[in-house]
């Protein structure tokens, strides 16, 4: 054997070895690796090779290989563990614990496209919550909702005023549904609409439930233009019921670089990605 394949045989014992020397079965370093993400929820490829002793490639390996078991859902740079997907039931308490660093950004970097006296329409959901709380800043804005988190959490220093959309109240994720618009008003327009979803792939974002999608698309349609709000859970995922393409997304605001079918996608579409960092 020439000595690049001895020196191939002595990495691979080498990162069978946890950072004691003892011996680890790939199977006992898999499981330590979905352990820390059980208690993290999310991580990075990089922290993973600090926490686990063993090469970049090794740690790639082993997120395919329980990715493909169901266990883990690999991001752009790491993986979160399964169980903190949000999913089409998860209540809205849980979400708004849910990557709160990354939606804080997220909400910051999209208040700042927003200018003062404009008139936003909002959907439901944690990231609009984060967003509502971050306009601090701007004033006389005019904000429709279905959202009833929203509110108490909108500073009031930043309001002329908040309407509420109507409809059946879903307790699950303490939204309204029900027909865009109200009453007395035939029609209702906005500047921009700031929108949560369930997921975004190269097709676009979607959502699981088919009338809370139907909403938040007619809420895009009225309005001039969308600030999409996705962590990078969501990425490469497709819910039930789309919501919009990218061609109907003006800024897609996000806490980590999508994957390269996003991004070729977005940019086809004459999306702006912005990543809250």
């Amino acid at each position: 054997m020439n000595g690049r394949g001895m020196d191939e045989q002595e990495r691979q014992r080498g990162e069978q070895a946890g950072p004691s020397g003892s011996a680890a079965l790939p199977a006992v370093r898999q499981n330590r690796l979905v352990e820390l993400l059980r208690a993290h929820g999310q991580m990075t490829v990089n922290e993973l090779v600090d926490r686990l002793g063993v090469s970049r490639d090794t740690i790639r390996r082993d997120l395919a290989q329980l990715e493909s078991r169901g266990i883990l859902h690999r991001t752009h740079g790491g993986a979160i563990y399964n169980d903190a997907l949000v999913r089409v039931d998860t209540t809205l308490g849980a979400r708004m614990d849910a990557f709160t660093a990354a939606k804080q950004r997220m909400g910051k970097a999209a208040a700042a496209l927003i200018r003062d006296g404009e008139t936003l329409i909002i959907n439901g959901g944690s990231s609009t919550c984060f967003f509502g709380a971050a306009l601090g800043d701007r004033r006389d804005l005019t904000i429709i909702t279905n959202n009833l988190r929203l509110p108490p959490v909108t500073p009031e220093s930043a309001l002329r005023s908040i309407h509420i959309l109507g409809g059946v109240y879903w307790p699950v994720s303490q939204v309204t549904i029900g027909a865009v618009g109200f009453p007395e008003v035939s029609g209702i327009s906005a500047d921009t609409a700031v929108i949560g979803a369930t997921g975004i792939s190269s097709q676009g974002i979607s959502m699981g439930r088919l009338e809370e999608a139907s909403e938040t698309t007619a809420m895009v349609r009225i309005a001039t233009r969308t600030i999409a709000l996705l962590d990078q859970s969501k990425f490469n995922l497709t819910a039930f019921a789309k919501v919009a393409s990218f061609s109907q997304i003006t800024f897609l605001v996000t806490d980590a670089w999508p994957p390269e079918n996003i991004v070729t996608a977005a940019k086809k579409g004459g999306t702006q990605i912005i990543v809250a960092d």
